[in-house]
C-alpha cells in the first residue's frame, strides 16, 4: 500500500512554512512519529524546500517547486523538484573542514544527510529533484 500526495509551490521563500507544514501534516496523519523523528523530518524538509528556492530556482517566483510525499507502510519518501540548472554534488565544500566551518552557507546538504536514512539526486535540464527517504 503506498499512499502518494504532491502538491506544487511558487519559489517563494515566504511559502516555506507552508512547504512544511504541507509535508509534516500529511506524514503525522499517517504516522505516530516520535518528537526526535518529526523534528528530524522537519529540519530536513526546511533545508531541501529552501535549497530548492533559493539555490536551484534563484528566489524567481515564476518557478516552482514541485513536492511529493510518497507514504509506504515503513518508509516516508518526500521529493523536492526545482526548475534550476542542477549542480554538481562533489563541488560542494565540506562544512566540517576548519576553511569552511565559518562560512555563511554549504551546510544544508551536510544537514540533510546527517538526518535522513538516505538521501538520493537527479539532475536534468530541467531541474534537480532530491529525494529525502526515511524508515519508520
Amino acid at each position: 500500500m503506498k499512499n502518494i500526495h504532491h502538491k506544487v509551490f511558487k519559489s517563494n521563500p515566504e511559502l516555506l512554512p507552508e512547504i512544511e507544514h504541507y509535508v509534516l501534516k500529511i506524514i503525522t496523519d499517517s504516522f505516530n512519529l516520535n518528537e526526535e523523528k518529526i523534528n528530524r523530518i522537519e529540519l530536513s524538509v526546511a533545508e531541501a524546500a529552501a535549497n530548492c528556492i533559493l539555490h536551484g530556482n534563484k528566489n524567481d517566483i515564476n518557478k516552482n517547486v514541485d513536492v511529493t510525499v510518497s507514504i509506504a507502510k515503513s518508509k516516508i519518501n518526500i521529493t523536492f523538484k526545482d526548475e534550476g540548472n542542477g549542480f554538481d554534488i562533489k563541488s560542494v565544500p565540506d562544512p566540517t573542514i576548519p576553511e569552511n566551518i565559518l562560512k555563511g552557507s554549504g551546510r544544508g546538504i551536510h544537514i540533510m544527510k546527517t538526518l535522513v536514512d538516505d538521501i538520493k539526486y537527479k539532475f536534468s535540464n530541467n531541474g534537480t529533484e532530491v529525494t529525502l527517504i526515511f524508515s519508520v
